[in-house]
């Protein structure tokens, strides 16, 4: 009885952590669960599905069009909205919030309220026109499965790396979401786990596309990179807007390279 006990209390606490993670990250409907210590612990290792989910359907959305007859306009603008619509635009958010931040050219302590103001300065709106000028376009050079498939893959990618920043990386806040899930993380494990997830991702960019996943994961990283310099030298650490402009950011370079690559 002892072991079954056991069992059943580890799928659901895996159970609790799937749900919080897309609780969180998604607006996919989920069951409540509690939100403790105990079943937030392990969430973080459950967000890379969330890109599994997003990859998923657009790869469905690849076929559909093509049997609804839709021109790459229509396929692209949809494409577009698909990664938008299933995050409710919560790392979206946090791009917006950052790029306010940066073009502030403030102290640390500055830049750190920035990113809690409910308003929008005008150059993030620039930005996020700008962003979407880009993202659209590239998604207009990309007429193959193959692309939809390597672009899906970048969404899987960006979310292990993210995960990883969250558990590696110093937080510049003693408190807010994000500090809430990297206090909570078993660091080791989530560590080993996402580390474990980004490998298979590219062990699948690679037998997609040799070269393509080979640029396509040394951009990521190189992404990563700046991404954590930026965090540390601009705001002292990494926070939950932080960890979506790294988000954002990683997925625009992802999309822009399949269109080149492929």
């Amino acid at each position: 009885m002892t072991f079954i006990n056991r069992l059943v209390s580890l799928i659901t606490s895996v159970l609790s952590s799937i749900i919080i993670s897309f609780s969180t990250y998604s607006i996919i409907p989920m069951p409540r669960v509690e939100w403790d210590e105990k079943n937030r612990k392990y969430s973080l290792i459950f967000f890379p599905l969330i890109g599994v989910v997003i990859g998923g359907v657009l790869c469905g959305w690849w076929g559909l069009s093509g049997v609804l007859g839709f021109g790459v306009f229509m396929r692209s603008a949809v494409a577009l909205a698909i990664p938008v619509f299933i995050t409710g635009g919560i790392h979206l958010d946090g791009f917006i919030d950052t790029v306010d931040a940066l073009g502030s050219y403030q102290p640390k302590e500055r830049k750190l309220e920035i990113l809690k103001d409910p308003h929008t300065g005008a150059f993030a709106l620039i930005s996020c026109s700008v962003y979407f000028i880009l993202y659209f376009g590239a998604l207009t050079e990309m007429k193959s499965l193959k692309a939809y498939i390597m672009l899906s893959l970048g969404f899987i990618l960006s979310r292990a790396l993210s995960g990883l920043g969250l558990v590696l990386f110093r937080s510049a806040k003693k408190q807010g979401l994000l500090y809430a899930f990297s206090s909570a993380a078993h660091r080791g494990i989530t560590g080993f786990l996402l580390g474990l997830i980004l490998f298979i991702c590219l062990g699948f960019l690679l037998y997609v596309d040799r070269i393509g996943g080979s640029v396509l994961f040394l951009m990521a990283l190189l992404i990563f990179w700046y991404y954590k310099r930026v965090s540390y030298s601009q705001f002292g650490g990494i926070t939950g807007d932080l960890a979506g402009f790294f988000l954002q950011v990683c997925e625009l370079a992802i999309v822009i390279a399949v269109a080149v690559i492929l």
